[in-house]
Parts: structure tokens; C-alpha cells; sequence
């Protein structure tokens, strides 16, 4: 092999990381807040649990929503990883839509009911602080950006044990997210991840203002670190 060509392959290599590492990597804009402006993307899993992370340009988690004091139309901020698992995966019905892991923050209600997120003895009041769910979600019209938390109506739809039994396809499984500095990451116990599609996507979602359905839409998107919603990341596993 010639040695110019040699330089060449390297230099590729080496600028393109995102690629051979099945990480997504995304450019910064000025036109998106910094903390929801995603730069990098990565996953990783050694057979049992399952790391996901994004890094974006300000501070992770620095931003939640206003209250209003409601539930109805209130806001919620997220980052999200949707994946290539079926919903099954986790206990919702197979095939039925796209899987989704979240980290949420809204001040104006609590679906965590199993967990004390603030440590202060009452499981029901920690909305407001970043916490964890897998969802599902599906295409509509109805929503601003074109997507809602799948509408499920609870003995009828298939729900994990420690979902809080709202009539949406939302699970609080009760892992702690981190926000540290530029990141977001999540652990989540999921076997046989290796090669799983995934993207991350920050985004707004609201309940809806009348209580009806679609109950909670994502009514707009920050960022998404593919561009168009691809899934081009993969699940490496750890060496």
C-alpha cells in the first residue's frame, strides 16, 4: 500500500469516529438552546445493562419547564433515545410503535409513583426533577411535531409492572438518569442490545389542554442528532 494512501485511510478514520464507532455526531446550531443542542450520541451494553448518553453544547439539564400548577397543558422537556427494541421488550404490546427510553423533568405532576426522586419521604411529588421512563410513540397529526406517547387504556393494552397507569404507553422503571456538565445518560437494564438502531432526539411535549386524547403530544423538537430521525446510531458492546 502506498503510504499516501495509507494517510488517507487514516485521516478518514480518524475524522470520521461517529461512523466507526456507531455513535451519531451532530454540528452545533446556533438557532437551537445550548442545553438541548446535541453534539454527540452513543450507546453501549455489555450483554446485560445498557448505557445510552448524549452530549450536547450547554449544560444538561439546565432547562425545565414554567409550572402552570395543572396537569392539563402542562409542559414537559425530554431527551430521548427512540430505538429499534420492540415495544415488547420492556412489556408493551409487540409492534406497537417505537420504543423510545426518556429523560423528563415537568414540575406540574408526578408519574413516578414507586420512587422518592428528591429523597424527602413523598414518593408523589418529584415531577420536577429529571427522571426516567420508556414510552411509546406514535404518528399523528393531531400533535405539533407529528408524534404523541402512544394512547393505551390501562387492563386493556399491555403495560409493565411499574408502569403508573395512565392511559398512555409510559413506564417509570425507576432508573436514575445523570445530568452532569454536558451530559445525559442513562443505565438500563436491557439483555441482548448489542446492534440496536438508536438515535436521541430533545424535545417539548405537552399534555393536552382538554385532558382528552392525544393525552400527551410532542409538541415540538429541539434537536434530533441524526437530522431526520434515522436511527443511524448502533449499540456497541463493551469490550
Amino acid at each position: 500500500m502506498k503510504f499516501s494512501l495509507y494517510v488517507s485511510i487514516l485521516m478518514w478514520m480518524m475524522t470520521s469516529g461517529s461512523a466507526l464507532a456507531h455513535g451519531i455526531q451532530s454540528d452545533v446550531s446556533k438557532a437551537v438552546t445550548p442545553a438541548f443542542d446535541i453534539t454527540t450520541a452513543t450507546a453501549t451494553t455489555d450483554g446485560r445493562l445498557t448505557t445510552f448518553m448524549m452530549e450536547v453544547a450547554g449544560a444538561a439539564g439546565s432547562i425545565k419547564p414554567v409550572a402552570i400548577g395543572q396537569l392539563t397543558g402542562a409542559k414537559v422537556e425530554s431527551y430521548v433515545w427512540p430505538t429499534s427494541l420492540d415495544p415488547a421488550v420492556v412489556g408493551f404490546d409487540k409492534g406497537s410503535g417505537i420504543l423510545a427510553l426518556a429523560i423528563t423533568a415537568h414540575p406540574d405532576f408526578d408519574d413516578t409513583p414507586l420512587f422518592d426522586e428528591n429523597g424527602d419521604g413523598d414518593p408523589a411529588n418529584d415531577g420536577a426533577d429529571w427522571h426516567s421512563h420508556w414510552v411509546v410513540l406514535t404518528e399523528t397529526e393531531a400533535c405539533g411535531a407529528g408524534l404523541k406517547v402512544r394512547d393505551v387504556s390501562p387492563g386493556v393494552d399491555l403495560l409493565p409492572a411499574t408502569a403508573p397507569y395512565l392511559p398512555i404507553a409510559l413506564d417509570s422503571p425507576g432508573m436514575s438518569p445523570v445530568l452532569a456538565g454536558q451530559v445525559a445518560r442513562i443505565t438500563v437494564p436491557v439483555a441482548g442490545a448489542g446492534d440496536v438502531a438508536f438515535d436521541a432526539v430533545t424535545a417539548e411535549l405537552q399534555v393536552n389542554e382538554n385532558g382528552g386524547v392525544p393525552l400527551l403530544c410532542v409538541t415540538g423538537v429541539h434537536d434530533i442528532a441524526s437530522g431526520d430521525l434515522s436511527l443511524p446510531g448502533r449499540v456497541t458492546t463493551d469490550q
